[in-house]
């Protein structure tokens, strides 16, 4: 469980102790309580600057020794660049670079001032997000890490108080509380399970701790192997056949709608515990990253307990398939065939092609049984959407444009961008396949568009979006917001989604 600073929301008013941070714009002015220090104070942090060439860059920092006249210990001065218009993402960055320099630092009680900041966002929507990416950034996973080191996001040193300076200091603890608390949870929740070590976190203890959601207020179901084979969902099983561990299909349901029977919103997510690539198996080099292969189901999970903390107007259902694609002498191979829940034939030609077969079930069971008004899935699903995007975009595929407007929109909301890829048919005639009705790869060109295509053939016609997660998910790039392995990609980003575009 990460530890992260408590939090406060107070009026502005100079501390008593501890570290003051004022934040500095690039033509060197202090926008936060700037009129009210006086004459000598001001030149000292003027002559400062000057001397330290401080030009207030954008998350630069200046730390100084307050004058002994002062009661608390210390000044950092933290730049905010240039930009004249900074979005709410960008407040958020600069709440995780305090964070990051208040650990690197060493500063465990900090005050920061808030007052008349450059931009269109109000103070108070700049005092929440800083709060929340200052949040993001401390979360550590270091649960089996015995000896402590100081560096940021290793075990060590920790963060005791941010206190927040504003204005309306009630207004924006409401609005913090509101719209980041449960979001937060759900975000550390999904990095938790994308960081954990396959032999920890496999397909039966993962199970277990879906079921243990409960308690959150959804509706828990898992469907075990036995129940999988009543259902016929021979492509899910196909993949964990050769795991000793078991194959399962766990839903989770939230209803939160005024309505109760109002239709639901269906998330999907693959979650191969461990991918090995079964019998046509990945090279040694790079596969102990094959435990974050269960990214998509993470950011599923994260999000049904956000919905459920902060009891969400709107029906959800969250279904999740649990594997692992392992090369025991059961293992299914390349040249077998079977029959999905769908009733179509999918031949294999590469066993590594696995998480299509564990979504084409679990897509088909979830439009099927609930008959959702809208359905995503996500999955770390192809190398070949890095090979297109690089880690900075997931890849958008969908076959609704007013889906695909709205999807983009809360990337660019929430800082977890999307990037619209083509589908078609000249794509989907790749999966063609001699023996059956399709075949499981496409060849090496378009890969992650032809997954796609494969993916589609088991939505029928609910509007339906694939988010390939593969760059953004796991050994993602890092960022002010997020230090860590695991991202947590996707769960802010559905949760705008559906607060701009399913609550009332």
């Amino acid at each position: 469980m990460t530890k992260t600073a408590k939090i406060t929301f107070e009026k502005i008013s100079l501390p008593k102790s501890g570290t003051l941070i004022f934040l500095v714009a690039s033509d060197g002015k202090l926008p936060g309580m700037a009129n009210d220090l006086d004459q000598a104070y001001d030149k000292f942090i003027s002559k400062a600057m000057k001397v330290a060439q401080f030009s207030g860059k954008s998350s630069s920092s200046l730390e100084l020794v307050s004058p002994a006249s002062l009661s608390y210990g210390r000044i950092l001065l933290i730049g905010l660049g240039s930009n004249d218009d900074p979005s709410l993402v960008d407040w958020r960055k600069l709440g995780g670079s305090i964070a990051g320099i208040l650990l690197s630092n060493k500063i465990d009680k900090s005050t920061l001032i808030v007052e008349t900041i450059k931009g269109n966002a109000s103070d108070n929507e700049v005092a929440a997000n800083i709060a929340h990416g200052a949040t993001l950034r401390q979360y550590k996973f270091d649960k089996y890490q015995t000896k402590s080191n100081d560096k940021d996001g290793s075990p060590g040193f920790e963060i005791t108080s941010l206190s927040i300076q504003c204005e309306e200091a009630a207004k924006v603890k409401k609005l913090y509380q509101d719209q980041f608390v449960s979001l937060q949870t759900g975000v550390f929740t999904a990095r938790d399970l994308v960081n954990e070590p396959a032999n920890v976190l496999g397909p039966d203890e993962y199970a277990k701790r879906i079921k243990g959601l409960a308690k959150e207020g959804l509706d828990i179901e898992i469907l075990d192997e036995k129940a999988l084979k009543k259902l016929k969902m021979n492509a899910l099983l196909g993949v964990g056949q050769g795991s000793r561990q078991g194959s399962y299909l766990a839903v989770m349901k939230w209803n939160g709608a005024p309505k109760s029977k109002a239709a639901p919103l269906a998330i999907v997510g693959k979650g191969v515990c461990f991918d090995t690539g079964g019998i046509s198996i990945k090279g040694a080099g790079g596969m102990e990253d094959m435990k974050g292969d269960m990214g998509g189901s993470a950011t599923v999970v994260g999000l049904m307990q956000t919905l459920a903390k902060r009891k969400a107007k709107v029906n959800v259902i969250g279904v999740v398939g649990l594997v692992e694609n392992m090369p025991d002498g059961l293992a299914q191979r390349p040249g077998d065939i079977v029959t999905s829940m769908s009733g179509q034939t999918i031949e294999i030609i590469n066993t590594d092609a696995e998480g299509r077969l564990v979504l084409a079930d679990a897509l088909w069971y979830t439009q099927d049984k609930y008959n959702p008004s809208h359905m995503i899935n996500l999955a770390t699903l192809t190398g070949a959407i890095m090979v297109a995007l690089g880690k900075e975009h997931a890849g958008l595929f969908c076959n609704n444009d007013e889906l695909a407007d709205q999807l983009v929109h809360s990337g660019k909301q929430t800082g977890e961008p999307v990037w619209r890829m083509p589908m078609g048919s000249a794509y989907d005639k790749l999966i063609n396949s001699q023996f059956a009705d399709m075949k499981n790869t496409g060849g090496r060109w378009g890969g992650a568009i032809t997954a796609a295509q494969f993916l589609e053939r088991h939505v029928n016609k609910t509007p339906w979006a694939h988010l390939d997660i593969a760059g953004v998910a796991m050994a993602s790039t890092k960022s002010a917001i997020n230090q860590s392995w695991g991202s947590g990609y996707g769960v802010d980003l559905l949760n705008n989604w559906i607060a701009e575009n399913h609550e009332k």
